[in-house]
């Protein structure tokens, strides 16, 4: 099966084809550090790029794969549309994928059995799941995706040895939510890969290889942001909306 899968939940844009021999191409764009994101302006043209290179045509695609989050807002909802808008476009399967999962996922195919995948959610919060392979196949969720403060990250590592029936050790933790709030995950026993390790960064191979192994959406609509919290924008106009009705 080909597979197009791609992710925009963080500021970075990644992009992977599986081709049918299970080989797979990718590409990537890491904006610097407070740059804005080329999620709108670059997706389509890596996308096109990609497929390109390894000549396949567009019409050869067989399934789309998109990270559906949690994850920025905009970014989300650049990534959802265009892989609806292609998904429809072309009438190929489309499946929806958990971006927390694919962070995972690259750690796990690097022999780590124990998975705190955490992402900087802003608002001095962070979106995390965990997730172990204790029987040493594919990775369980023991813990789903949630936004919480930083401090309650040991929390959710014993959580899920509770969940997990066993204590699963060591533990790691990926994700730029990883990098940004170590000090509160090293002192509780967490190991947290150097900044400049590839784990920190979702993975076109994991979005691929999930997306090829989940049940497609039986309807394009299905697939939507797992935002797991209200957007900014929101919460300013209920409190203006809040002031308006408060004011004489």
């Amino acid at each position: 099966m080909i597979v197009l899968g791609f992710d925009t939940a963080t500021p970075s844009t990644t992009v992977g084809l599986r081709l049918s021999d299970g080989s797979l191409l990718q590409v990537r764009d890491d904006p610097a550090p407070g740059a804005h994101p080329g999620h709108a302006t670059r997706l389509l043209a890596m996308t096109g790029e990609l497929l390109a290179g390894a000549g396949v045509a567009w019409g050869a695609l067989e399934r789309i794969a998109v990270g559906v989050g949690p994850g920025t807002f905009t970014g989300l909802r650049v990534g959802i549309a265009t892989a609806r808008g292609l998904a429809q476009s072309l009438s190929v399967e489309l499946v929806g994928v958990s971006s927390l999962r694919a962070l995972a996922q690259g750690a796990g195919e690097d022999g780590h059995a124990a998975v705190l995948a955490v992402l900087d959610a802003r608002r001095g919060e962070v979106f995390a799941a965990a997730y172990a392979a204790t029987d040493g196949h594919a990775l369980e969720e023991l813990s789903p995706p949630r936004a919480l403060a930083p401090e309650e990250l040991p929390s959710v590592v014993k959580r899920a040895e509770r969940h997990g029936g066993e204590e699963v050790q060591p533990w790691l933790a990926v994700g730029d939510g990883a990098l940004r709030y170590r000090d509160h995950l090293e002192p509780a026993g967490v190991a947290v890969p150097a900044d400049s390790s590839p784990l920190h960064a979702i993975g076109a191979r994991a979005i691929c290889e999930l997306g090829a192994c989940a049940p497609a959406a039986a309807d394009y609509e299905q697939i939507v942001p797992d935002y797991r919290r209200r957007a900014d924008a929101e919460i300013a106009l209920e409190g203006a909306g809040a002031v308006e009705a408060g004011a004489p």
